[in-house]
């Protein structure tokens, strides 16, 4: 690999997508869960460093990349050895946005830069044990805790808690962050808000005018109930039809209630997009001590039926998945044919809350 630390990057970037036209692709999962399975106490949030902050820290999981390093490094680790291709950072809420709940917002840099080079080192480690099969970094972008499409306030429509340009800011800077601590690709994951999705390919946009390098970008929806919509009322193809301008690396959806629900919205993405499918559901729904049942296994067998019916290119775990579910997960779908990428004829396609395609 090259000393030089854009042609070192330009080489993963080249091998990830042959490696993608090969097989299919794992990602990991959940870092949440995983970090709950140390019962880390206030004091291990804290660290030296924020002994005496003012609020409780308990619960800010991305500052554990500055208090508890090996805890992050551990976690990505044990996802490689189950099976993994890609390390997400510990970054889902590193935007100045979510960390102000803690007074953290200009913190928000450092979490997204130690948080890239956690999951770097990590990625760097392994890759040296098998140089047959590099591992990757994503640097994950969550949907912020405020949504610029929705009113907070049920006696006010009109009112928003954020802007466009906020949002498109602070995704910006988390952005820059990851991307100097060397990320290959950027993740806009759990879009419940269509907005906010466009707000941080706008503010990534930016990064991409700043660099010659190539900043491949994965966006990735979630669906909030049973209908089938995001939370701003978008079915997966209006989505769809709302990013695909920003030409990402691939599309997808996380997260919702389980596998089993999830599924629809995978096939309608398969069958319209037009670049390679990335999902990674929870394991199942929690139970009603917040806790998840859906055993390795079930969650496997789910995603291997996604795989067979040539529905994906890219599969791991979101909430309630484990290093046990990424390597069951990966046996799962070993062998099998990636999706083949569609090629889509030109044609004008809208979105509102439904897709509109206007063919001549």
């Amino acid at each position: 690999m090259s000393g030089d630390p854009k042609a070192a990057r330009a080489e993963r970037q080249k091998a990830m997508k042959q490696a993608l036209r090969e097989r299919i692709l794992v990602l990991d999962g959940a870092m949440g869960t995983a970090i709950q399975a140390y019962k880390l106490s206030e004091e291990d949030y804290r660290g030296d460093r924020f002994a005496d902050w003012p609020s409780d820290l308990k619960g800010n999981n991305d500052l554990l990349v500055l208090t508890r390093p090996e805890v992050i490094r551990e976690i990505h680790e044990a996802y490689f050895e189950a099976g993994a291709d890609f390390a997400s950072s510990n970054s889902f809420n590193g935007t100045r946005i979510s960390q102000a709940d803690y007074g953290m917002e200009d913190l928000a840099a450092e979490i997204s830069l130690a948080s890239a080079k956690l999951a770097r080192e990590a990625a760097d480690a392994v890759t040296a044990r098998t140089p047959d099969r590099p591992r990757f970094v994503i640097g994950a972008l969550g949907p912020t805790n405020r949504t610029a499409s929705v009113s907070p306030d049920v006696n006010n429509p009109g009112f928003r808690n954020t802007s466009f340009d906020e949002l498109a800011d602070a995704y910006e800077e988390s952005a820059r962050a990851l991307w100097e601590g060397g990320a290959d690709v950027l993740l806009v994951e759990t879009i419940f808000d269509t907005l906010n999705a466009k707000a941080a390919l706008f503010g990534i946009g930016r990064l991409q005018d700043d660099t010659d390098e190539e900043v491949p970008v994965m966006i990735s929806g979630t669906i909030t109930d049973m209908s089938g919509r995001n939370l701003s009322g978008q079915t997966p193809e209006a989505l769809w039809n709302s990013v695909r301008h920003a030409h990402p690396f691939s599309m997808g959806m996380n997260c919702s209630f389980g596998a089993e629900q999830l599924r629809p919205a995978v096939v309608d993405l398969a069958k319209i997009a037009d670049v390679p499918i990335a999902a990674y559901p929870n394991a199942g729904l929690p139970n009603e001590l917040g806790e998840y049942d859906e055993t390795p296994e079930t969650t496997a067998a789910f995603l291997r039926g996604w795989a067979e019916d040539g529905l994906v290119n890219m599969v791991g775990g979101c909430c309630g998945t484990t290093p046990e579910h990424i390597r069951a997960i990966a046996e799962a779908v070993a062998g099998l044919k990636p999706r083949e990428v569609l090629e889509v004829p030109k044609a004008m396609r809208l979105s509102g809350l439904e897709p509109f395609t206007l063919a001549s």
